[in-house]
């Protein structure tokens, strides 16, 4: 047995299929399943039932998967701590976040790794968390620091806050005049609001649908100071993490409450199963900033 081997019996447990097994690993399909034939065979016993439509562990799998995990694991720790001795930490960082989280500063966060790690090559990212976890799951970002909820396999999670969402409506609008808002005052109501794949939309359009509101969203944007200004201009209402209605560009709007069944919105900072040693070392940055700031 080997690493290697590990690696794709913990993916393919995962992905339940050998083709988006092979993706997640970056190796052909014919290669994985090759390597975990051979794995069979040293071990004189199937790990997986293979069908047509999906693949899963046998008994004999099941027992594996946990000793597979901790050898991936173990090495990595392995390889963080001789990264570490030397003091001389190198290679990539590949970082991700979705815009104006509130709870951390991702750019001073940034600063300190480029001043402490000046060899580390730093790739980030700004994009919605929906995409930035897919990016974490696929390999192609290390870490990354989101508002999602859901869509949270295959990643480690550490939960950064959380803040209710609010109502933003511009002072002439109908539902300025209330002290809070119902469900049904947002029916047949004008929206504005972030494209897909931002967390806060995905947020949004569920809390709605499970309280009857059918909504429209006439502006769709990437960018939270242009929903404020479309906001401003009274191109609809938005519904935003609470701190966003704080920031100067919100001054005028009517901010109210939603009823106590809305849901918090949460940001988290979430890593791949296989994160390197520089994603671990961030990570130490970010837990010093909030021991400080708390």
């Amino acid at each position: 047995m080997d690493l290697r081997q590990m690696e794709y019996l913990v993916t393919l447990a995962d992905e339940q299929q050998f083709t988006r097994a092979a993706a997640v690993c970056g190796v052909s399909q014919s290669g994985l399943s090759a390597a975990i034939r051979s794995l069979e065979d040293e071990l004189g016993t199937t790990l997986f039932n293979r069908t047509t439509r999906r693949v899963e562990p046998t008994e004999a799998g099941l027992a594996l998967l946990p000793h597979a995990r901790t050898m991936l694991a173990q090495a990595g720790a392995a390889r963080d701590a001789v990264l570490r001795a030397t003091h001389e930490l190198s290679g990539s960082l590949r970082v991700g976040a979705e815009q104006c989280l509130g709870f951390v500063d991702v750019s001073a966060l940034l600063e300190r790794v480029r001043r402490r790690y000046p060899l580390v090559d730093l790739d980030f990212t700004q994009a919605g968390s929906l995409d930035l976890v897919a990016g974490v799951r696929d390999g192609s970002i290390d870490i990354a620091f989101v508002a999602a909820g859901d869509h949270l396999t295959r990643v480690r999670r550490t939960e950064l806050g959380r803040r209710p969402v609010v109502l933003l409506a511009p002072p002439q609008h109908p539902l300025a005049a209330l002290d809070a808002v119902d469900w049904a005052d947002l029916r047949e109501t004008d929206f504005v609001d972030f494209q897909d794949s931002w967390a806060v939309r995905s947020l949004n359009d569920e809390m709605c649908a499970a309280h009857g509101v059918t909504r429209r969203v006439g502006c769709t944007v990437n960018d939270v100071h242009t929903l404020l200004d479309l906001v401003q201009r009274g191109l609809g209402v938005a519904l935003v993490p609470q701190h966003v209605a704080a920031k100067p560009q919100a001054a005028g709007l009517a901010v109210r409450p939603l009823p106590a069944s809305a849901p918090p919105w949460v940001v988290s900072v979430v890593t791949g199963e296989s994160s390197p040693a520089s994603a671990s070392l961030l990570l130490e940055l970010l837990d010093a900033e909030l021991a400080l700031s708390a």
